[in-house]
């Protein structure tokens, strides 16, 4: 992961001042790094079952579809309001820059389903922590979530649920 994580900038004040924002995009860009992205990803989840794995807007989308092509599971993407064609449920949650909302398809997940929910980065953990709730009231027989960067010292992985597997391929 050391690779990785050398591939990845660093944008200061991005988005406001005072932040130091880990831009992924220079590790999707580079092969290397995407494949070994991709491969930490299938060795954690290749054999625990996964059904779907359920992507987060948008950069999530990209570790969330390859995971899924790899072990051979559905993908369900949690979208911005207003982006899914059909019925959906939603869940409103505090992020670090003010509020937002989220929105899956209803009947995305059934309770038959064992996934994981992936993202880019845990920040602060409020967007994770509201897709968690969607798939929660879907009933699955489990739950994991999934980063590709944790930003420790930001404190998200205190919200996130108890008994719920957390993992991430780098940590800052």
């Amino acid at each position: 992961m050391n690779y990785v994580k050398g591939c990845v900038r660093d944008v200061v004040d991005f988005p406001q001042k005072g932040v130091i924002f880990r831009d992924l995009t220079t590790a999707f860009k580079d092969p290397k790094a995407l494949k070994i992205i991709g491969d930490s990803l299938t060795e954690i989840y290749k054999n625990k079952g996964i059904t779907k794995v359920i992507g987060i807007e948008s950069r999530g989308f990209i570790g969330g579809a390859i995971l899924a092509d790899r072990i051979g599971a559905g993908f369900v993407p949690v979208r911005k309001p207003g982006k899914l064609p059909a019925d959906i449920i939603s869940e409103s949650y505090e992020k670090e820059y003010g509020t937002d909302t989220i929105e899956m398809h209803r009947d995305a997940v059934s309770n038959d389903d064992v996934v994981v929910i992936h993202d880019d980065v845990l920040a602060t953990g409020g967007t994770m922590l509201a897709a968690y709730r969607l798939v929660k009231s879907m009933n699955p027989k489990k739950i994991y979530i999934n980063f590709i960067i944790d930003l420790t010292m930001l404190g998200g992985r205190k919200l996130m649920p108890e008994g719920v597997e957390v993992t991430s391929l780098i940590e800052y």
